[in-house]
């Protein structure tokens, strides 16, 4: 192609290249109007027509359009174009049979027609050329362009040769029609002074010279009243000659109207409401289809919704048979059928917007409906609603697949809240540990009543509240409160996931599709399969929230206590899904309605100080708690972990084989949270084990009065801990599942708690012996403060009774000692060794040796402790006894040598033993003849001591008789309590006596015992009374005294 002719084109088409693939957008208008109404006033504002998209491609230069309406008659049909002409561009001779082969029905609709014929004012040549000419190339349009420019350049020559021809004829005629038109603008109007000479040719009518200056341009002016003369004239005050004959007009309109108006419009109006009748009465369905599917959509009734739209759809079908049969048949259609066609077109455009319109809401419906497994009558409704919403979605048939969609947000509902739910109950957490550790140590006072907390009989269930202090146990309580929320398979996000995937594995299966519809003409069926890429995705999506809460428990239990906390200052994150019920207890642990956590965000609480504490690498444990809340609480936790441990190793993850890698990080996670927990609990028993002493109030036992209560307080402590360490070693799931991911105990973690058992039972032992010899000093000076002036415990004034001993004197202290360790020998710690190897399935031997032989050494150290001061007294007074100078006088005149009393200090010595035994048997009687016994022997042992002494080199004979009657008077005396060793010692007195006398002396003895009988006799009666309580009785075993002594 000519370069030139290139350069033409594009410059008169506005083009940018010859091959254009699109519109231009800025041309991109709606098409011309058609029905646009002609101007009917002459003041009123010209319509202003739209541009055609096609309106680019107009030649300005030489095509102008005529005025809107200019060719209509009063009905607006138009009248003056033909009903056929040639092609404009000369390549057809007729347009209309161009028309009629290419099956556009133009012969019936003559507005449709007169778009085609050039001669028309609504000629619309964009779709001229895309109906008549849509095969026509790039040459043969030009060729027709050529045409047209000469045959309209033919036409300009034939009107320019007429012009000149009648030119004269053009001149005569405007000047006549000026003329006319001046007089009768002018008639009536008054002669003028002569003024200026007027101009002699007469102006045109459109000259502006002729024109009278009109009022906006002479304000100044008065305007003159039409006079009677002037009514007919031409000009705007007599409304140019019509304001004469307007009223009478008005007038004979009114009547008219007044007359006939009521007989005409009624026969009219009846006519068109028996058209309307009748057609409302045959359509009647398509009239009310809309107005019913919009109540049924604004009730969300998905029944009626259905039915409606098949109804709608039913209707839709018939009209496009109708169109499509009369456009086979290429006839026309009747009025009752188009009217018919009209209506449902219109019908189904509505019924589809709000179809649309209740898509648009179900989706956003779909993603927005989640729910908790536990469930309220509410919620259980809420449960069944995505399937409802999936099934009216794939009734109404969409283009993407509803199943897919509500899993994917179930998905990201989950996620958003596991991370969330992690992240913030982390933060909350030590947020608690930092007010906790930068808070008071609780007193030993505080220790002694949590302590005491755990009941003694078995029967009876130890209050959590009650085992540590309110703040330690509100922690413990938003920890477990945490984990279940989280782990809980019944309302926690364990259980929501779990139920997630059941859901999925249900649509993955194909069972929960079975009573899902398949939508109009099956076209829906394709939605009821997921693809092996989305099932692939979903089963990752699963290990995905397994793998975050198992990151968050190996983090929070492995960890130590995070660093920053702002994350609380920051406002809580808007919901994914603003309609989901709270999950049971997460409201309850709302960080907003605690008071706690209502803290000024300028005085963040700092990090806990280190002071080398157990517990300050470990995020879970509370500062400053003890075992028994931690071992209780912990216990808990196991469960919920070990229950949701099994229960996400059991999910079927088979597609992408996810199970098998998902069973062993489980498995270590399970092992290492219950690693860290037995650590933290031995770590804290260790350190109250120290404390455990102050279990001792010096309160007698009510069941077994020669003991205290230590002895049965520490076996419940001791029973309380290795129960709930069983249950952490142990771990039992509260649900049996195809998977178990809790394997045994290593004998690592069992050797540390059987080491910290007996470090436990030897530490509270030797707590046992330093209260004995130091008494409170041992334990405290505020062991004795209560935590207020205000609380009374009544077993505490109970215990100010009868079984409350003296604290403050020794002998009571090391006595009623001497009987715990009596009854941890025979039946404390045989009880817990047989505990601790049943629960957890291990022999004791060598540490039940051990746990022997110390009991042993500290029983016998107290035993000293105790019985010392009393042979060194007795000694002394031994001592100071023979070695007077008064001892063993010689025998009056006419009494004999045996006829004496005993020396002083015998007597001294057995009214100390009538003390001690009185002390004894009051304070611990099964403790007397095991006491009398010892100091029985140290007697003996005191007097054979003396009597080798060097001071006493010789023995006479009133000394060998007054020796032998002391001895004697005692070891009678004191027969119950005699022993091997006694007895043995007695018999050396004798023999050291012997030693240190000579022969006579011993002859004389002998001859003298008879008398020496007789006066131990004398003396034994003499003193029954006195040492009555060294006389041997029948009594019954310890056991049965200490029960009739209750």
């Amino acid at each position: 192609m000519d370069p030139s002719l290139e350069q033409a084109i594009l410059s008169k088409y506005n083009l940018t290249t010859l091959w254009p693939t699109r519109w231009p957008d800025e041309k991109n208008d709606e098409s011309d109007s058609d029905g646009e109404a002609p101007t009917t006033t002459a003041t009123a504002r010209p319509v202003r027509r739209s541009r055609s998209r096609y309106s680019v491609l107009e030649d300005r230069s030489r095509f102008s359009r005529q005025v809107l309406g200019a060719e209509r008659t009063k009905d607006g049909k138009e009248n003056l174009v033909q009903k056929d002409e040639q092609d404009p561009l000369g390549m057809y001779p007729s347009v209309v049979q161009v028309l009629r082969t290419r099956n556009v029905q133009v012969e019936e609709d003559i507005k449709l027609r007169n778009r085609f014929l050039l001669s028309s004012t609504t000629f619309s040549p964009q779709l001229f050329l895309s109906q008549v000419h849509s095969d026509a190339s790039t040459d043969m349009l030009l060729a027709g362009l050529e045409f047209l420019s000469n045959s309209i350049e033919k036409k300009s020559a034939s009107l320019k040769v007429l012009v000149e021809s009648n030119f004269e004829r053009f001149v005569g005629a405007k000047a006549t029609i000026d003329r006319v038109y001046t007089e009768m603008r002018e008639q009536g109007k008054e002669a003028e002074s002569p003024g200026r000479v007027q101009h002699t040719r007469g102006a045109s009518r459109s000259s502006f010279s002729s024109r009278k200056m009109s009022d906006s341009l002479a304000p100044g002016m008065i305007k003159p009243v039409p006079t009677e003369k002037r009514k007919n004239a031409l000009i705007k005050e007599s409304e140019y000659g019509v304001h004469g004959i307007k009223v009478p007009l008005t007038e004979v309109a009114v009547k008219a109207e007044e007359v006939w108006g009521p007989a005409l419009n009624g026969r009219e109006k009846e006519e068109t409401l028996k058209a309307i009748q009748e057609a409302v009465d045959q359509h009647r369905g398509l009239f009310e289809i809309a107005s019913t599917l919009q109540d049924a959509i604004r009730r969300r009734d998905h029944e009626t919704i259905i039915e409606e739209y098949k109804r709608a759809r039913k209707y839709a079908e018939e009209a496009r048979a109708i169109a499509e049969h009369a456009s086979a048949a290429r006839s026309p259609l009747p009025d009752a059928k188009l009217h018919q066609v009209i209506v449902t077109a219109r019908m189904w455009a509505e019924v589809e917007r709000l179809v649309e319109s209740f898509k648009r809401d179900s989706w956003k419906r779909l993603a927005n409906t989640h729910f908790a497994k536990v469930q309220s009558g509410t919620d259980e409704t809420k449960s069944d609603q995505y399937m409802s919403i999936i099934s009216i979605m794939l009734e109404l048939g969409v283009e993407d697949n509803p199943i897919w969609i509500w899993l994917l947000s179930r998905y990201d509902h989950l996620k958003s809240r596991l991370n969330t739910t992690c992240e913030r109950s982390r933060v909350e957490l030590e947020v608690l540990r930092r007010h906790l550790a930068n808070g008071e140590k609780p007193s030993l006072s505080q220790q002694q009543k949590h302590l005491r907390a755990v009941p003694t009989s078995s029967n009876v269930t130890a209050e959590p509240s009650k085992l540590d202090t309110p703040k330690i146990i509100e922690f413990w309580e938003h920890v477990h409160a945490s984990m279940n929320t989280l782990l809980s398979n019944r309302g926690g996000l364990v259980g929501e996931l779990i139920e997630y995937w059941d859901i999925v594995q249900s649509f993955m299966s194909g069972r929960a599709q079975r009573n899902l519809p398949t939508g109009y003409q099956s076209q829906s069926s394709v939605h009821h399969r997921l693809t092996d890429d989305n099932k692939a995705e979903l089963e990752k999506g699963a290990a995905e929230l397994t793998n975050i809460i198992r990151e968050h428990l190996m983090s929070f239990f492995s960890d130590p206590p995070i660093e920053d906390v702002s994350l609380l200052f920051s406002p809580l994150p808007a919901s994914p899904t603003p309609t989901t019920p709270r999950t049971p207890l997460s409201a309850a642990l709302s960080p907003t309605s605690g008071s706690r956590f209502r803290f000024d965000p300028n005085n963040v609480p700092p990090p806990s100080p280190s002071r080398g504490e157990s517990w300050e690498k470990y995020a879970f444990w509370p500062p400053h708690a003890n075992a028994l809340s931690g071992s209780h609480y912990l216990s808990k936790m196991l469960v919920l972990i070990g229950t949701a441990t099994n229960e996400l190793a059991s999910l079927r993850l088979t597609e992408t084989e996810a199970a098998s890698r998902l069973e062993e990080p489980l498995r270590m996670l399970l092992g290492g949270v219950r690693e860290r927990c037995v650590q933290a609990v031995c770590a804290a028993w260790n350190t109250d084990a120290e404390k455990l002493k102050i279990l001792e109030d010096w309160t007698r036992n009510p069941d077994r009065k020669d003991t205290t209560n230590l002895p049965q307080r520490f076996m419940a402590v001791q029973s309380f801990l290795l129960n709930n360490l069983q249950k952490i070693l142990y771990v039992e799931a509260s649900s049996k599942t195809t998977v178990d991911v809790v394997v045994p105990p290593s004998n690592k973690l069992l050797q540390m708690v059987r080491s910290q058992f007996v470090t436990s039972l030897y530490r509270t032992l030797s707590g046992m012996v330093e209260c004995a010899e130091k008494g409170r000093r041992a334990i405290g000076e505020d062991v004795d403060v209560r935590g207020d002036d205000i609380t009374v415990d009544a077993r505490e004034m109970e215990a100010e009774g009868w079984d409350k001993v003296d604290a403050n004197n020794k002998s009571v202290r090391l006595l009623l000692t001497l009987s715990n360790m009596a009854a941890f020998q025979s039946d404390i710690t045989p009880q817990l060794l047989s505990l601790f190897e049943t629960l957890f399935s291990v022999q004791l031997t060598d540490e039940s040796n051990r746990i022997r032989d110390v009991l042993s050494q500290l029983d016998a150290q107290l035993f000293v402790s105790y019985t010392k001061p009393h042979s060194t007294r007795i000694n002394t007074t031994i001592e100071n006894g023979v070695f007077s100078p008064v001892w063993a006088p010689k025998p009056p005149p006419g009494k004999g040598v045996a006829d004496r009393d005993p020396s002083p200090f015998v007597f001294t010595v057995l009214l100390d033993l009538v003390i001690v035994h009185t002390e004894a048997s009051t304070t611990s009687y099964p403790l007397t003849p095991r006491i009398l016994r010892a100091l029985f022997e140290a007697t003996t042992q005191s007097l054979i001591n003396t009597f080798r002494s060097d001071q006493l080199a010789t023995i006479s004979l009133p000394q060998l008789m007054q020796a032998t009657l002391d001895v004697e008077f005692m070891a009678q005396t004191l027969a119950s309590y005699t022993t091997e060793a006694a007895s043995q010692v007695q018999t050396d007195i004798y023999q050291v006596l012997d030693a240190k006398t000579d022969n006579a002396a011993r002859v004389r003895l002998q001859d003298e015992l008879g008398s020496l009988r007789s006066t131990l006799k004398r003396l034994r009666e003499g003193t029954k009374v006195q040492f009555a309580c060294f006389r041997r009785v029948k009594r019954a075993p310890v056991d049965e005294e200490g029960r009739g002594r209750r």
